[in-house]
C-alpha cells in the first residue's frame, strides 16, 4: 500500500453536556505513531473496505448525505458514517448504536472487524451525527487522509461515558476535556480549526452553517464551503 496516497477517513467530535461545561472526547496518539505522534486528537481513522458492507440501523438525513457527496463519490457517504461509528467504538469503547436482538443473530455474517460490535447486541446508528468539516492532509506528510468530521452528542452512546475499559490501545489518556481547556493540549492545526467550528455552531445553533473544506490546489492551501 502506498502510505502517502490519500485515504478516506472519518472522525467523531463527541460533545458531552452533563459536565460543568461542555466537554469533548479526545485521546493522545502514541510517541511512535507514524501520523501525528503525541498529538491529542478526536477518535477516528481510515475507511475500511468492510465498512461498505454494513447497513445503518436508521437512514441518514438526506441533507447530510447531499453535503457528503459534494466533490466526492456519493457511494462513499454511508460507508464514511459507518467508519466513524466503527472507529469511535474501536478507539474508545463507546458505541453509537441501537439495541437489537437481531444483531447477535447476524453477527457471524458480518466482516470480522464488525463482529464484536454486533455481538454486543448493537446495530450501528449515525442518525445523530452532523457533518461539520472536511480536510485533506497537505502534501509531504507521512500519511495523507481525506477526513470528514462529524459532530455527535455523548447522550447517544451506549453505556457509561467515563468507562474506557473496552477501548483499544491506539489512543492513550482518553478523557473528556472542557472546550475552554482544549488549547492547553498539544493539538494538530486541523483539530484547532475544527474546535473553532464546533464552538461557532454551539454559539449560534440556529444559524445555517456551511461545511468548511480545507484542501490544497496548485501548492496553495485554501478553504472551500460545502
Amino acid at each position: 500500500m502506498d502510505k502517502t496516497a490519500i485515504r478516506h477517513a472519518a472522525t467523531v467530535v463527541l460533545i458531552r453536556h452533563d459536565t460543568p461545561e461542555p466537554s469533548v472526547l479526545m485521546g493522545q496518539r502514541g510517541t511512535k505513531a507514524a501520523f501525528m505522534p503525541n498529538k491529542f486528537v478526536f477518535p477516528g481513522g481510515a475507511l475500511d473496505p468492510e465498512d461498505r458492507e454494513i447497513k445503518l440501523a436508521k437512514p441518514a438525513a438526506p441533507d447530510l448525505l447531499t453535503k457528503l457527496a459534494k466533490h466526492s463519490d456519493p457511494e462513499l457517504s454511508e460507508p464514511l458514517l459507518l467508519a466513524a461509528v466503527r472507529e469511535m467504538w474501536e478507539e474508545t469503547g463507546h458505541a453509537l448504536a441501537v439495541e437489537s436482538p437481531r444483531a447477535c443473530e447476524i453477527a457471524a455474517e458480518q466482516p470480522e472487524n464488525w463482529q464484536g460490535f454486533f455481538k454486543q447486541g448493537w446495530l450501528p446508528d449515525a442518525s445523530g451525527l452532523q457533518f461539520i468539516f472536511r480536510a485533506i492532509t497537505p502534501p509531504g506528510r507521512s500519511r495523507r487522509f481525506d477526513a470528514r468530521f462529524f459532530l455527535g452528542n455523548a447522550s447517544a452512546i451506549k453505556g457509561d461515558p467515563d468507562d474506557f475499559s473496552a477501548a483499544s490501545d491506539e489512543l492513550a489518556h482518553l478523557q473528556w476535556i472542557p472546550l475552554s481547556k482544549t488549547r492547553e493540549f498539544d493539538l494538530p492545526f486541523v483539530t484547532e480549526v475544527v474546535l473553532a467550528e464546533v464552538q461557532s455552531r454551539m454559539r449560534y445553533p440556529k444559524k445555517q452553517h456551511p461545511v468548511p473544506f480545507f484542501t490544497h490546489e496548485n501548492g496553495i492551501s485554501q478553504f472551500h464551503r460545502l
